[in-house]
């Protein structure tokens, strides 16, 4: 009997190679050879190239090539202590778990549940069933250890689909777990080239405060000596206090993204303090590769890209609903009234034998689960080719922006230039007496608001180039993911 159990069983074995759920192949998405702001004409100096042998794309700690210690002391935090990303860390451990648990429906289940019953039957039944008294009860105790097997052999794939299932799952988490990483890692850089454009510009305030009090000082000295009217004075006052406004708004700006910064690293804002430092930071030459290489580098696409594996394999486990399912099952152990005899090998019992079950009628609800996996699957391929363009249309948008962002700070350049010259012709002639003091007021904001403005658009590409680096995937690319076991 033992050997007709093991040959069914191995004959069982070699059936499990069957499956019933749809091979899995990646869907098919629209993309092009080249990016298109590749082809274009730009100025030299935009802080993005073709990738060259060797530097095909960005690595690991992407943030270093900024070169700025204290930008890459925080992003070690981040990796640390960002909640975000260490709750994402555990909703991964869960995947990992779940995979786990799929796996052990491979094995038989095997359970036991010893028992010691005292009992005692009544004295008024009858021998036989009648009516009247009995012959007295009697009274014994039971040793009970049973042992029970159940096996259910994975005969359409049900178990393997959903082992795969699962383990597309937790890849997709581990995914997500990278992209919560980047996103956390990307939003640090830009928070602190935005405080550090806020001390850039809190400078240039200073300075220009300093430059107006001193025409103050002029215009004082012009009026006392009778050379210029009180008018000239009040306008200069009016600047100068416009000017030490300004500069004081720039903090409620610089404490938020101070503030940002201290949640991103998982510090609470009431402790966390940066330095005031004017930005010195320049755009990095960042190599771009070529589209199709997006769809092994941005974790959001092979999220989407697992989840299509996971929604493909939960159709296999719908279609083997329609299937038998056998069971083979075992128990034995052994059974006595006495203690002492209990494990004696005469006191043994077993049995063993298989089982088969099979819905012979569910309303057409198989059909319908199917359906429901296969419109499932429908879905994720959209989203996934969803992702693959929105990833095409952030990187052409990252680029376009940092080609015209390095035109635009050139020519930017130019008018602070012009904007300096002008102030001191403005200056010249108010002091020789050839123009009113209307026409110093005029320059120095032309001057401030070019300035302000240059600071403004170096911050843009700053930023930019964080985007164009996140939008390229950072330094991940797929073989980062976890594998199947």
């Amino acid at each position: 009997m033992i050997r007709a159990t093991l040959t069914a069983a191995l004959a069982l074995g070699l059936l499990s190679a069957c499956n019933v759920g749809p091979p899995y192949r990646r869907a098919s998405v629209a993309q092009a050879p080249v990016y298109k702001e590749l082809l274009t004409d730009q100025p030299s100096g935009e802080g993005w190239k073709v990738a060259q042998p060797g530097d095909a794309q960005l690595h690991g700690k992407w943030w270093e090539l900024y070169g700025d210690p204290k930008l890459n002391a925080l992003e070690e935090q981040v990796n640390v202590s960002n909640q975000n990303i260490a709750a994402a860390f555990a909703s991964f451990m869960q995947a990992r778990a779940l995979v786990k648990e799929a796996q052990s429906q491979y094995y038989p289940t095997l359970t036991t549940d010893p028992s010691v019953t005292r009992s005692r039957t009544s004295a008024n039944l009858a021998p036989g069933g009648g009516g009247g008294a009995g012959v007295g009860g009697t009274t014994q105790t039971v040793y009970d250890l049973p042992f029970d097997a159940s096996w259910t052999p994975d005969l359409w794939g049900r178990v393997r689909n959903t082992v795969k299932g699962n383990v597309a799952a937790a890849q997709a988490s581990a995914a997500d777990l990278e992209n919560t990483r980047l996103t956390a890692q990307a939003e640090l850089a830009v928070d602190y080239y935005e405080l550090r454009t806020q001390d850039e510009l809190q400078k240039l305030l200073n300075d220009t405060v300093i430059a107006y009090q001193q025409a103050l000082d002029l215009t004082k000295a012009l009026y006392d000596t009778g050379i210029d009217a009180d008018e000239a004075v009040a306008q200069a006052e009016v600047q100068l206090q416009t000017a030490q406004a300004q500069a004081t708004n720039l903090g409620i700006a610089r404490a938020q993204y101070e503030h940002a910064i201290a949640l991103l690293i998982g510090q609470p804002a009431s402790s966390f303090t940066l330095p005031v430092e004017p930005q010195v930071a320049t755009v990095p030459t960042i190599p771009v590769g070529v589209p199709s290489q997006l769809l092994e580098r941005r974790p959001d696409i092979s999220a989407n890209e697992r989840l299509m594996v996971q929604a493909n394999a939960q159709i296999g486990v719908a279609k083997a609903a329609y299937f038998p399912t056998l069971t083979l099952s075992a128990t034995g152990g052994f059974e006595s009234s006495s203690i002492s005899n209990w494990l004696a090998w005469p006191s043994r019992f077993f049995s063993v034998g298989p089982s088969l079950a099979e819905t012979l009628f569910d309303a057409g609800l198989r059909s319908a689960t199917v359906a429901q996996y296969r419109a499932a699957y429908d879905a994720a391929v959209a989203n996934y080719r969803q992702t693959v363009l929105t990833a095409f249309q952030q990187v052409e948008d990252n680029l376009a922006a940092l080609r015209i962002l390095a035109l635009e700070i050139k020519q930017q350049d130019d008018a602070v230039a012009a904007a300096k010259r002008y102030l001191d012709i403005a200056t010249s002639r108010y002091q020789l007496g050839l123009d009113p003091y209307l026409n110093v007021i005029t320059a120095q904001t032309t001057l401030l608001t070019n300035q302000q403005t240059d600071a403004q658009l170096r911050m843009q590409q700053l930023v930019g180039s964080v985007q164009l680096i996140e939008a390229l995937g950072g330094g991940w690319d797929t073989s980062q993911l976890p594998s199947g076991h």
